[in-house]
């Protein structure tokens, strides 16, 4: 029996329709590959993706993450997409009929096949294979600060695209980053953090056969735009530096920022805005796709009220209040009454201190991780 090779992406359900771009280039110049996704929501019964382009879906609920639900409480949606993903990692590693696991963001589309990159995580010499922002240094000061810098800041590497080859070491990253990811997934750049992506920076350091891909086709982005010309149009296909364009990511493309950047780092007469454009059309009409409107399941509590973002940093960040609350979306559970002060209640390990001092903790150095109730 023939090894297989799985491809995943993480998203909650409302971001399916982007993901439909991503599997159907997969599916149009890999019909071989496995696909799967992993689902930083619950599945309801009423949804029905059984007419998706993936193979299989992992909803968080089904990952055997210790304490899932007030672990979600912790993170905002796109840090619980990224937080899940070194787990469903170590899910389809554990395969036996598997011989590499690749991650792509749900905001990317290949352009050709990609067997260049999959032969190295079986036949060559790679566990795990990343790919840097950029592969060659800025010549401008402008590009410097917007590129060099912002990798220094966010990461080394686009955990975009990650691959892993089910050999031991592959393994022991996955679950090494697994480990990291469960108690700071989150962005924090002041403190050295950024989702699950600066932790990787310390990958090519602490395991062998950290391979590091260097080709310009991989993972084009306005982040080395600068260093890439990209020529070609959407029938004939696209060129960068000469090499048949692998895989772009279009990062940042709801804000308009992609746009910006593109503008900026690849110049107004670039052909890669015949490739922005061509996205913006395709993804133009998605707003009317049902699955585009459904709500997050972890982005409000039990009656209703939308969760604050510094309601759910407060939480994280104060191990008492994680011990007293093991159920922090419950509006009767006690925590939200805690931090409205509807009730004058005493709580058994709570320490002293209105919800508002808990800012006074994001000032340290580095602050805590999510602990749970144990």
């Amino acid at each position: 029996m023939t090894a297989k090779t799985l491809v995943f992406t993480s998203a909650a359900l409302n971001y399916i329709p982007k993901v439909r771009m991503l599997f159907n280039s997969l599916r149009e110049f890999h019909p071989e590959i496995e696909l799967h996704l992993a689902l930083s929501d619950l599945l309801p019964s009423d949804v029905d993706l059984s007419g998706e382009p993936f193979d299989e879906v992992h909803p968080i609920d089904t990952l055997g993450i210790d304490q899932w639900r007030p672990w979600a409480f912790c993170h905002n949606i796109v840090e619980l997409s990224t937080a899940i993903k070194p787990f469903v990692l170590q899910k389809l590693l554990a395969r036996p009929d598997v011989a590499r696991v690749i991650y792509f963001d749900p905001d990317m589309v290949l352009f050709s096949r990609l067997d260049d990159m999959l032969d190295r995580l079986v036949e060559g010499d790679a566990d795990v294979v990343l790919t840097p922002h950029q592969t060659d240094p800025d010549s401008s000061l402008r590009a410097v600060m917007d590129n060099e810098i912002s990798s220094l800041k966010h990461g080394i590497y686009n955990l975009g695209f990650v691959g892993v080859r089910t050999a031991d070491e592959g393994k022991r990253f996955a679950k090494w980053w697994g480990d990291r990811i469960y108690h700071f997934c989150r962005a924090d750049i002041p403190n050295g953090l950024f989702t699950d992506q600066r932790w990787v920076d310390l990958a090519p350091a602490f395991f062998d056969g950290v391979r590091i891909l260097r080709s310009p086709r991989y993972n084009v982005a306005t982040w080395n735009l600068t260093t890439r010309l990209v020529t070609g149009n959407m029938n004939d296909g696209f060129l960068v530096n000469g090499q048949p364009l692998g895989f772009y990511h279009f990062t940042g493309f709801d804000s308009g920022a992609h746009h910006t950047m593109a503008q900026v780092n690849a110049g107004p007469e670039s052909d890669i805005h015949l490739l922005v454009d061509w996205y913006k059309r395709e993804t133009a009409a998605l707003v009317d796709d049902p699955l585009s409107n459904q709500t997050w399941a972890f982005g409000q509590y039990s009656n209703g009220q939308r969760i604050k973002p510094i309601e759910r940093v407060i939480y994280r960040e104060r191990v008492d209040l994680q011990r007293a609350f093991p159920k922090p979306f419950d509006a009767d559970g006690g925590y939200l009454q805690w931090l409205t002060h509807q009730a004058p209640i005493e709580y058994p390990g709570v320490g002293t201190g209105e919800p508002d001092a808990a800012l006074d903790v994001l000032k340290a150095q580095l602050s805590v991780g999510f602990q749970g109730a144990a």
